[in-house]
């Protein structure tokens, strides 16, 4: 197997996190017609207390062995490779397993304290097993991604999805007759299975890579001799757990949060509920949804920085950064005017809910830094900064729940929706000092002035087709979807033409880096 470039890995996950994505939609749109609101709603109850078992399971080691084999490939250590992926298979296999274990045992205390509906505890019972198999999958991903083997990701996680799809249908129609509770456990124990076909796939692709040879019969010395390994996992690994465990802890706080500062903003809890939903269940699936992109641009771009920095390359660690921030102004300025100019239109044909306009008009301007944020946040990781993203993340976030809940009080919704704008602000220029005090950081103010003349243009082109094509007689999402075509095209050729678009930008860098180049002042 040959690893890819940069741009090229990046393409792949994004190719296949659009399909994942399509197919995850289908997958929805199966459960909600078989279970219904109420058996949704029992899946919902026993769900959300597995991202942090995932968390605390994980302890961050993905980002880490990632990091680590890139640097380890790049220095030609097979040996350390087999280090790392003995610690990380000994450390996840032995949480995940004593978490399970205490998750089983306790599952009736859990259901009691968690649980609204206690119809919920076969779904939560269902899906407690889960947890080993994605450990070990994760430790294989890493293990891939340090390689820059993104096809092999890429196509576990489609394998993952079409049998998800394939499972729902069969366990739900099976144990429907039998009550709403079991088919719910039944759409659960679909997770469980396409979980273990995804980790069947890794490991029939693991099984071909040379450094699988001899690693059984060698596990014993690794674990004697691994102890420096292991602290270097757990370098990177911890501070990124503590990432994950502040933002679960954050996600469950913050309908509370919301909701009570609505309340003392003079609003009835009927209200302050809905309108929560219409930022939480509308405006945000719309803004984070081009953010499959940024996300497979941060798990290609962790190893490709690693393994620039293992050789001391400075320059290509810049031109990778300058790479992503590109590929991020790219997608985030023709999202952002999207979002922005078409809010309302998009809100009422997707949800029938105009009301939500206004959310997501306001969130999108400023939503346009999260693009950049995450690749920000992948360079500090790359660069082995893993507590510094911990500690910003930490910071903002304090920050962003005060601005939620004080300005909330003051302004009601747009209180709150200005609240999550500061946040993001916030984050993304804590991560830029940080970047740049480690390495400096280099903006290309030219390329940003053109992209800003394309996005006015764009907006522009965007409003006028919308205002002429239902006067032709053009149904009302015909006109939406032609005037964003329409728009998108304006966008391009404006970048063609200015040339802020150049070959170099759809090109990736070879994967092999070659010797080290001394490095940049």
């Amino acid at each position: 197997m040959q690893k890819q470039s940069f741009v090229r890995g990046t393409f792949i996950l994004t190719a296949s996190a659009f399909v994942t994505r399509v197919l995850g939609f289908v997958s929805g749109i199966f459960l909600a017609r078989m279970l219904g609101p109420e058996g949704v709603g029992l899946l919902m109850m026993a769900h959300p207390l597995l991202p942090l078992v995932i968390t605390l399971t994980e302890l961050g080691l993905p980002v880490a062995i990632s990091k680590l084999v890139a640097e380890a490939e790049t220095q030609g250590d097979r040996d350390k490779v087999k280090r790392i992926l003995v610690a990380s298979l000994t450390i996840t296999g032995t949480l995940s397993i004593t978490l399970t274990l205490i998750a089983l045992l306790g599952s009736k205390y859990v259901a009691a304290l968690f649980l609204t509906d206690q119809r919920a505890y076969y779904a939560m019972l269902a899906i407690t097993p889960i947890a080993p198999i994605i450990a070990v999958s994760a430790v294989l991903k890493g293990y891939f991604r340090g390689r820059q083997l993104m096809t092999t990701i890429a196509f576990s996680d489609i394998v993952e999805n079409i049998v998800n799809i394939v499972g729902i249908v069969a366990l739900v129609q099976l144990l429907l007759p039998y009550g709403i509770e079991y088919a719910a456990a039944g759409a659960m124990l679909a997770s469980i299975i396409s979980e273990s076909a995804g980790l069947l796939f890794l490991l029939s692709k693991f099984r071909k890579t040379p450094i699988r040879r001899h690693l059984r019969t060698m596990i014993p010395d690794y674990l004697r001799t691994g102890r420096r390994t292991l602290g270097e996992l757990l370098e990177i690994g911890l501070p990124t757990t503590g990432h994950g465990f502040i933002h679960s802890i954050y996600s469950a706080f913050q309908p509370m949060l919301v909701t009570k500062s609505l309340a003392l903003a003079g609003l009835t809890t009927a209200m302050a509920t809905k309108q929560f939903g219409l930022l939480a269940g509308y405006a945000f699936p719309l803004v984070f949804l081009p953010s499959f992109v940024t996300h497979s641009l941060t798990t290609a771009l962790i190893p490709a920085i690693s393994e620039a920095r293992a050789m001391n390359h400075s320059l290509i660690v810049h031109q990778r950064m300058d790479q992503a921030m590109r590929i991020a102004l790219l997608v985030g300025a023709p999202s952002t005017v999207i979002l922005y100019i078409f809010a309302t239109p998009l809100t009422t044909l997707v949800y029938n809910a105009p009301e939500a306009g206004p959310l997501l008009k306001l969130l999108a301007p400023i939503f346009f830094l999260h693009y950049f944020d995450a690749p920000l946040h992948a360079v500090l990781l790359g660069l082995g900064k893993a507590g510094s993203a911990m500690w910003n993340y930490f910071v903002a976030t304090v920050f962003k729940a005060a601005a939620i809940y004080f300005l909330g009080i003051q302004f009601g919704i747009t209180g709150v929706v200005l609240g999550i704008n500061f946040g993001i602000c916030f984050l993304t220029l804590l991560n830029f000092f940080s970047l740049s005090g480690y390495i400096g950081f280099y903006l290309d103010l030219r390329r940003i002035v053109k992209v800003a003349a394309g996005m006015a243009l764009m907006a522009f082109a965007g409003r006028y087709a919308y205002s002429l094509l239902p006067q032709a007689g053009l149904p009302e999402a015909w006109s939406l979807f032609a005037s964003i075509a329409f728009a998108i095209a304006v966008f391009a050729l404006t970048l063609v033409v200015t040339n802020a678009i150049k070959r170099g930008d759809l090109s990736g860098l070879p994967p092999s880096l070659g010797p080290a180049s001394p490095k940049a002042k």
